[in-house]
């Protein structure tokens, strides 16, 4: 029986390369120069560092081009609020990885409303959909895509 799931993930290695590019221009921007600016990524914790508020927004305008060349989808980021300790202002951003729960609820709710001949069935942080047609996943696929969604969705592991 044809199948495949649908996931949320991204790929942490180009993460952490597009991470690494943005620390060097960050270095060697000119009007970076003696703010001590500063990216760390910890996991799927990406901790900027910088002097201002206004010198954080530029540098989160630079990791999410460096994201997205690198083919990492910016739906993914939850960006925090900017923190000032003194002369320092940090800002958090966490990399969701995986479909949660009310998420997954949604997503087969729309499959069901769509009355296709497929089930839907949430398996911890992905969705397995299976039918008995090809051409019903690939509907299905086709409707998630249309739908604007809070979280970035892959198809993965199609099977016939």
């Amino acid at each position: 029986m044809p199948s495949f799931d649908i996931v949320s993930e991204f790929d942490k290695q180009e993460a952490r390369n597009a991470v690494d590019q943005a620390n060097k221009e960050v270095s060697t921007r000119f009007d970076f120069k003696g703010t001590h600016s500063s990216y760390e990524l910890n996991d799927n914790k990406l901790l900027m560092t910088s002097g201002s508020e206004f010198q954080l927004q530029q540098m989160l305008d630079i990791v999410q081009t460096k994201l997205t060349k690198r083919g990492v989808d910016i739906g993914c980021l939850d960006i925090a609020e900017p923190k000032a300790s003194g002369k320092v202002v940090r800002q958090e951003i966490t990399l969701k990885q995986g479909i949660d729960p009310a998420l997954a609820k949604k997503i087969v709710k729309m499959i069901k409303d769509k009355k296709l001949k497929v089930q839907a069935a949430i398996q911890g942080d992905q969705v397995r959909v299976t039918g008995k047609q090809r051409d019903d996943l690939q509907e299905v696929i086709q409707m998630l895509k249309q739908e604007k969604l809070e979280m970035p969705l892959q198809y993965i592991n199609f099977r016939d």
